[in-house]
């Protein structure tokens, strides 16, 4: 088992990695950028490295100074998390070049899986039915015109280097083509540090079913059933749940049958999910392998009882899967919200500013992985994702109603979150029946303004202010710069002394 391990990225999910580190009895080495200096996961960890700037092109998307951090740690291996390089093969062989274990698929297969062109390819030779769309990456304007017309419009613009919504452009007509792949490609390069986009046949109104698959490096392969991540704005998800309301049992083998064949085929090994997207009459596409762990992996957790972040680390240091795939089962229902910092009134703008309180909603059955603090501050050159919330109960009626009890007890004073939004979303008819696709909040939510301020949100902004004001009296902190030395948490306590003396 490994000694020490680094964590090449930032927020909830570095949090998460080094709450399982700690329980592992793992050391962990945090890298941040200087305006991360006093983020959560910096204070969490055993460690902590500067690798650079502000913008992500100059730390956390840089593989020279995440590897030197790494052996300036002394640490053994790198968990990627997700976003940033997590399904980057050039960095994934880079750890294999300085004996770095990646915490994740190897390169071979990163390298396929990860370009979702080839991807495309090799699953077509094997049989998964893929949506159509084109197998190789265009060189010109002109080349993608041509496939437009061929496979028919509407189509959608996706980047071949990653997911997560990033660089994701619906096109309705020809004339939007040019900018809308300019925009795509801009976003992918931003987020990836590849540029490369293609095109495949948007279908309308879809469900999105991803099936979370853990491989081992003997060949053994099991899947955790699925998760429904129907519900997005953008094509980025924002709620997520399982089981999915669409599949009977028939179809949840055959599905998850689909994605084992998926990673054999490819060679796969640790923790990944393979996206379906499922018609209106049942029939399901391969849409792509996100080669990393998920961010609604939790929904997961606590349906199956298995903690995939542990399983990932078990499997990089040379462990087998101690179960089989018959030993596996779901137990009652699990709804994950993401908390973005945005303002959902104004088109959903990113917000970022300081956190001047922060009210964590508890009870049975609440999970809040979370990468914020009260008195912190969110920047504005990452994912604006700030937390996780995600429930479980006996059944799903159950676990809205828990989840929206969860919403109302949550408060994040100082930035605009989509808290209200999501409450909203979960108290929907439609959503509460179940009926859900990837065009729901278009559908019902397109010119949603939220509800105008209250007495409640005027007392709430009164309270912010005064905790501000708390906070500038008895820290000595300002809405100003980061400071320079590394934050300590004692900082957080106000006025204090060690009793005993006079």
């Amino acid at each position: 088992m490994f000694k020490k391990i680094l964590i090449a990225n930032r927020g909830e999910i570095a949090v998460r990695i080094i709450k399982a580190c700690q329980e592992m009895g793992i050391s962990s080495v945090a890298v941040y950028s200087e305006v991360d200096r006093e983020s959560l996961h910096v204070q969490l960890a055993s460690e902590a490295v500067c690798i650079g700037p502000a913008p992500a092109i100059e730390s956390y998307l840089n593989i020279d100074k995440i590897i030197q951090a790494s052996r300036q740690a002394g640490a053994e291996a790198i968990h990627p998390g997700y976003g940033f390089l997590a399904e980057n093969s050039e960095f994934a062989r880079s750890c294999e070049k300085e004996k770095l274990v990646f915490i994740g698929p190897n390169s071979k297969a990163l390298a396929l899986v990860g370009d979702k062109i080839r991807s495309r390819q090799t699953m077509e030779k094997a049989g998964v039915p893929i949506i159509p769309g084109m197998k190789n990456i265009p060189k010109d304007l002109s080349e993608y015109k041509q496939a437009a017309q061929k496979i028919g419009y509407p189509v959608m613009i996706k980047a071949s280097a990653g997911g997560g919504g990033k660089g994701m452009r619906i096109v309705d007509n020809p004339k939007d083509l040019k900018s809308y792949l300019e925009a795509g490609q801009r976003e992918a390069k931003s987020a990836f540090g590849d540029e490369s986009v293609y095109l495949e046949k948007y279908i309308e109104e879809p469900r999105h079913i991803e099936f979370q698959v853990l491989a081992d490096n003997y060949g053994n392969i099991v899947h955790l059933f699925e998760r429904e991540c129907s519900i997005q704005r953008r094509h980025q998800k924002i709620v997520e749940e399982t089981p999915s309301q669409a599949l009977d049992l028939k179809l949840r083998t055959l599905m998850g049958e689909t994605a084992k064949k998926v990673m054999q085929v490819s060679g796969y090994n640790n923790a990944g999910t393979v996206e379906f997207l499922l018609d209106k009459n049942k029939n399901f596409y391969f849409l792509e392998v996100n080669a990393r762990l998920q961010v609604e992996h939790p929904v997961t957790e606590l349906t199956t009882g298995v903690d995939l972040v542990h399983q990932q680390i078990l499997i990089a240091s040379g462990e087998k899967l101690s179960f089989k795939q018959e030993e596996l089962f779901q137990r009652g229902h699990s709804i994950e919200c993401r908390i973005y910092a945005e303002d959902p009134v104004n088109n959903f703008l990113p917000s970022s500013g300081r956190v001047t309180f922060l009210k964590e909603p508890k009870g049975p059955g609440v999970r809040h992985d979370c990468g914020i603090y009260s008195g912190c501050d969110v920047p504005i050159y990452y994912d604006p994702i700030l937390a996780k919330l995600i429930v479980w109960a006996e059944n799903r009626e159950n676990a809205c109603q828990r989840i929206v009890n969860a919403l109302d007890d949550y408060v994040v004073l100082g930035i605009n979150t989509t808290i209200s939004f999501l409450k909203e979303v979960i108290n929907h008819p439609q959503f509460r029946k179940g009926k859900t696709t990837t065009s729901f909040i278009k559908m019902y939510f397109d010119k949603w303004e939220g509800k105008k301020k209250t007495e409640e949100n005027l007392r709430l902004a009164l309270i912010a202010s005064a905790f501000d004001s708390f906070n500038k009296t008895y820290t000595g902190k300002s809405a100003g710069p980061a400071q320079k030395e590394i934050f300590s948490p004692w900082l957080s306590l106000g006025k204090w002394r060690l009793g005993g003396g006079k």
